[in-house]
């Protein structure tokens, strides 16, 4: 790391919003023309540089940054539109195989009423998760907050948030493993 970046980046640990501010006004336009080619959408790239500097900023005292300034914001923009791409594509995948399976939608009274018997599992099985463990998971897959988020919100360690994730999935899958192609599917549409 240069000397230069690491004053830059002593100053952001420190919470120097001046510091913070000439870094991402620096590197904030070529960061958004570096991503628009992965994304092929100008807002979508935009909005993944600018997750990036929000997180940047919200875990600075606990970042450790050991390569230039500039190498590591381009690494994370280049890994979260590969990730964000990834999960639009399981998200179509998912959409596709659910709507095949259906036979097109929900036109007769069978359908219908299949989906709100799994529906009403699925809010069972929520239910009878552990308390802490349910609170999480309900923050995550239905108020759509992040774990360092939820973290923040419960005072607790993004470990712990990834632990409880970790065990509520396990148990969801359990109790409701004949309707894991619908499940997944479901929580996809719940995160739009």
């Amino acid at each position: 790391m240069q000397a230069n970046d690491q004053e830059y980046w002593q100053s952001i640990q420190k919470g120097d919003k001046t510091a913070f501010e000439k870094v991402f006004r620096s590197y904030y336009q070529v960061l958004c023309n570096y991503a628009f080619p992965l994304m092929k959408d100008k807002d979508e790239a935009e909005e993944v540089v600018q997750n990036m500097f929000f997180n940047v900023w919200q875990k600075k005292e606990n970042l450790q940054i050991n390569t230039s300034i500039k190498s590591y914001l381009y690494r994370v923009v280049h890994n979260d539109c590969l990730n964000k791409i990834k999960h639009g594509k399981v998200r179509t995948l998912y959409a596709e195989d659910y709507k095949n399976s259906m036979n097109g939608g929900f036109d007769n009274g069978d359908k219908v009423l299949h989906a709100k018997e799994l529906n009403k599992k699925i809010n069972e099985a929520i239910d009878e998760l552990p308390q802490q463990c349910g609170l999480v998971f309900k923050m995550s897959r239905f108020e759509g907050l992040k774990y360092n988020e939820i973290a923040d919100e419960l005072k607790i360690s993004v470990k712990t948030v990834e632990n409880h994730m970790g065990k509520a999935l396990k148990i969801l899958r359990e109790k409701l493993k004949e309707y894991l192609p619908m499940l997944i599917w479901l929580f996809i549409l719940n995160k739009n």
